[in-house]
């Protein structure tokens, strides 16, 4: 009698798929890591996973969500809207996060039927990035979703029906290349009670920044603008403001006017860190300039100021804000290379440098400078007043600057650890 031949089993007889038995959390997590159109290829792999991607609390779409296999921009924006509309019809789970940052994008008339969807299932975080062509004006629906705590925007037009009533969750606001009324501006900010984060940048059609944040805390702009100011800001600890708009035509008729420097930080006690980028130290050298604040910013760690060094009256300003942080110890000193060789107010004299008193400062950076009297006596005064200092950096504007390295050598120190740096520039 013959006997039949056994067949060795198959090891997926006896032990099931070691990705099926994955623990749902795991695989979650998984899918977090991948970009979305790794994330819903994952669907093949078993039952367990085929709906997974589904629930994704985190879409992006980006340049990555497809790939490229046409140059033609009209192929690759179609292909776009597909997957969007396909991911979105077929989404199960809470949406938190929605992001839409393609280079090849436009503004569509899809993304208002997008954010309607997105508003209706309660959207955490709004992230709307459109690379080309004209600024896309923001669907009405999404200034009626309350559940919003993030919202970014870039190359995008705001105007807010007049039912809006703003954004009571929202904690973090970054615009950049919009365009919005000022009477919009101010009510958006206004209307933010929850507000923690702001972020500006290239902005246009309005030119006065007054921020009413109550709980704002970090504060960024960028951009040309006329005036600034703060009104319940006694929480925001970290400030960055660049102003790219050299206003010297406007000096005669702002000269006379009231201290901007003391205006600004009325409503800033509790400042950490200040970045005074681009001309905007210009602006705060506006008016009578104090020899010291009002109030000390006592929180004040970190500084990091661009001035022109044959300005007195920002060397004055820098050294009103040196005398009124008495806890600073982080310094950061650029020049503003375009106009070191524009002699524009009287050089400062030593008999202010005389008037600071002694300052805690560890570690100073100064960059861009090209050896002047104005620079190396400004150097040689934070050397003198600054008994704990471990490091100075210096660097110059240009290579070859010899004499400068020789007179920083020369200068007492206040610091007998104090570190003297020299950067040679390429």
């Amino acid at each position: 009698m013959r006997r039949e031949q056994v067949q060795p089993a198959c090891l997926s007889d006896f032990e099931p798929d070691r990705l099926s038995c994955l623990p749902g959390h795991v695989i979650d997590q998984i899918l977090s890591h991948l970009p979305l159109r790794e994330a819903v290829r994952t669907s093949v792999l078993s039952s367990k996973w085929r709906y997974k991607w589904a629930t994704l609390p985190n879409l992006v779409f980006d340049n990555q969500c497809h790939s490229v296999a046409s140059q033609d921009h009209s192929d690759i924006k179609n292909k776009l809207l597909r997957i969007i509309d396909h991911v979105l019809l077929l989404h199960a789970g809470a949406i938190n996060k929605f992001k839409l940052s393609h280079r090849d994008l436009i503004g569509v008339t899809d993304i208002d039927r997008w954010s309607l969807h997105l508003t209706r299932r309660s959207v955490k975080e709004f992230v709307l990035e459109i690379w080309k062509g004209q600024r896309y004006k923001i669907p009405s629906c999404l200034f009626a979703c309350q559940s919003l705590v993030h919202l970014e925007l870039f190359n995008c037009w705001l105007k807010p029906p007049s039912t809006f009533q703003g954004f009571k969750n929202l904690k973090s606001l970054d615009l950049q290349h919009v365009t919005l009324a000022q009477d919009v501006f101010e009510n958006l900010i206004s209307s933010c009670p929850m507000l923690e984060r702001l972020t500006l940048m290239n902005f246009d059609g309005f030119a006065n920044l007054n921020i009413d944040a109550p709980n704002l805390q970090f504060f960024d702009i960028g951009g040309k603008f006329e005036d600034i100011s703060f009104e319940n800001t006694f929480q925001l600890s970290v400030v960055s403001i660049g102003l790219y708009l050299n206003f010297e035509t406007n000096q005669n008729r702002l000269r006379g006017s009231s201290s901007n420097l003391l205006k600004f930080f009325v409503h800033l006690p509790h400042v950490r860190r200040l970045e005074v980028q681009s001309y905007f130290l210009k602006y705060l050298a506006i008016g009578a300039v104090p020899l010291k604040l009002p109030r000390p910013c006592i929180d004040l760690s970190y500084l990091s100021i661009r001035m022109n060094f044959n300005d007195s009256k920002e060397i004055s300003t820098a050294l009103c804000l040196l005398r009124s942080s008495p806890n600073l110890q982080e310094l950061e000193v650029l020049a503003r290379p375009d106009e070191q060789n524009v002699l524009i107010h009287p050089y400062c004299g030593e008999d202010e440098y005389c008037s600071c008193p002694i300052m805690q400062l560890r570690h100073v950076r100064i960059d861009g400078v090209s050896g002047t009297k104005p620079e190396l006596d400004f150097i040689s005064f934070l050397l003198l007043y600054s008994p704990v200092l471990e490091r100075m950096t210096v660097k110059p504007v240009s290579s070859g600057v010899t004499e400068l390295m020789k007179e920083l050598l020369r200068f007492r120190r206040a610091s007998g650890r104090a570190e003297i740096i020299y950067q040679e520039s390429p």
